[in-house]
């Protein structure tokens, strides 16, 4: 990749272990060169582990983005991995991604006229050990919104309800349900760009 027009400076692609879609788009719209390579990883049971070692909720975002990480270096030496994940907290309670639509109104009405927090860390492996991380968190406010509200919103994004923690999706129709949002897009997008560049930079793999 070097004397590309690029900020780049990796030999290689960054791999990232992940399926995201927005977290995919956010590294190319960075000019970032990307081979996608999904973890198999049991997220929950993950979880689960450190939640029960004493790890507080809003640090199991770090814990599983290091271990989807370390799951992937391993078979792609030399190969610099970044993996992120992100979790919701309002008034002490994780939430996930909603199964159904069903699931989905079930979330934001929960949400709905109350803050909550939304916590995105990333890790960087090389040759099965993490090189870098870090998390950035964001708060936002919900609208208070009727039954009917809902349904209808979760009818209208369809699929896209179901995909993203909370069931909503700032960068789509989810903006609709927000009173107030403080912090970063790219945070809220589910990877801390500021952060992962700044990382970069110390490694000597961005300009």
């Amino acid at each position: 990749m070097t004397g590309q027009a690029t900020f780049w400076r990796g030999d290689t692609p960054l791999v990232l272990a992940s399926g995201s879609a927005t977290r995919l788009q956010l590294l190319e719209a960075a000019g970032l060169p990307v081979e996608v390579i999904k973890p198999d990883v049991d997220e929950r049971l993950i979880e689960a582990e450190f939640l029960a070692m004493g790890g507080p909720p809003a640090g199991v975002a770090a814990a599983l983005a290091e271990a989807k990480a370390l799951s992937v270096s391993p078979a792609h030496p030399g190969r610099v991995v970044l993996s992120a994940d992100q979790m919701l907290i309002c008034e002490g309670r994780p939430f996930h991604k909603p199964e159904d639509a069903a699931g989905a109104e079930h979330q934001i009405a929960m949400l709905a006229g109350r803050k909550h927090e939304l916590t995105s860390a990333f890790a960087l492996a090389l040759d099965g050990r993490i090189v870098g991380s870090g998390a950035s968190s964001a708060e936002l406010t919900m609208r208070s919104l009727t039954a009917d509200y809902i349904r209808h919103y979760v009818a209208l994004a369809g699929a896209a309800a179901t995909t993203s923690v909370g069931g909503y999706q700032l960068e789509g129709l989810g903006i609709h349900l927000f009173e107030t949002i403080e912090g970063d897009h790219s945070t809220i997008l589910g990877l801390p760009m500021l952060s992962l560049l700044a990382v970069l930079r110390n490694l000597d793999l961005a300009a």
